[in-house]
């Protein structure tokens, strides 16, 4: 799809929005008017066309129907674009970006949330078959939705648990691994950032990881994910992850296990000695 594959940036978000904004400029428009004609609010089509919101099938049928002589073009790049999302994830973001809140765990690897450019491109590329054109959207994805949830202006209290093992899960080469190190202490010092390590203990979450935005939950495994929103579930994941809570290390403590993790792939300590309980 050489002439839909999200622009020179890869994001297939921020090209969709930069084709509506092309389009409703070509006509003279107004986002008001824009507004007038589709039903969809004018605050909504700014967001869209800034990249700062995906769009939706309705949405993508709304170009189509005023901007006729695309001939379809939105739809077809929605439908497209969406086979760039892991399944079961093209719901999610509604949750998550206007949560308040934010719990993540993610067992064996760092969370996509959380992950520089270098880690998050290594881990991509690792997928069976994958295309260059597939790994370039979803990168440009991962680092919109990391701009558009953390460093929105009014960000949620987040917290996160990272897997003792992930620290020392070589991803890419040792200078990705390093600079993910410095990454996630650099995070773990913002002020509505709480992040813990978990040590090498047995617990059933082990078995997959999950997010929680207020009073939606997202599950994942190794060939998809689901969006719950009953309460009853949303419910059990939250005391799974306050479990998980109490038997992770203390911030401070995970913050010195984090940095250690960094000097060990940099060379200055072994990679294969992992700091114990108690000596952080």
């Amino acid at each position: 799809m050489a002439g839909k594959d999200g622009g020179a940036n890869g994001n297939p978000v921020s090209h969709f929005g930069k084709q509506v904004r092309k389009e409703r400029l070509a006509r003279g428009w107004s986002l008001d008017e824009l507004a007038g004609r589709t039903g969809i609010a004018a605050g909504h089509w700014s967001r869209i066309e800034n990249g700062r919101r995906p769009p939706t099938e309705n949405l993508a049928l709304a170009c189509d129907q005023v901007f006729a002589e695309r001939r379809g073009w939105f739809r077809e790049f929605y439908e497209e674009s969406r086979t760039w999302a892991p399944a079961g994830f093209r719901d999610w973001p509604e949750h998550e970006d206007k949560a308040a809140s934010l719990r993540e765990w993610s067992p064996g690897i760092i969370t996509g949330m959380l992950q520089t450019r270098d880690y998050a491109r290594s881990l991509l590329e690792t997928y069976p078959g994958v295309r260059p054109e597939v790994v370039a959207a979803r990168l440009a994805n991962r680092m919109a939705r990391q701009r558009r949830v953390l460093l929105r202006d009014d960000p949620p209290a987040a917290y996160y648990i990272i897997d003792h093992a992930a620290l020392y899960r070589l991803v890419g080469s040792p200078e990705v691994m390093a600079g993910q190190m410095t990454h996630l202490a650099d995070l773990a010092s913002r002020p509505n950032v709480t992040m813990q390590v978990l040590p090498a203990v047995a617990h059933p979450a082990t078995q997959s990881g999950f997010l929680i935005a207020d009073a939606a939950a997202y599950t994942e495994h190794v060939v998809g994910g689901l969006v719950f929103t009953d309460p009853e579930t949303v419910t059990s994941l939250a005391i799974m992850f306050d479990t998980l809570r109490t038997e992770c290390y203390r911030a401070s403590e995970s913050a010195a296990l984090i940095r250690r993790a960094g000097t060990a792939w940099t060379g200055e300590r072994a990679a294969t000695q992992a700091p114990t309980a108690g000596t952080a």
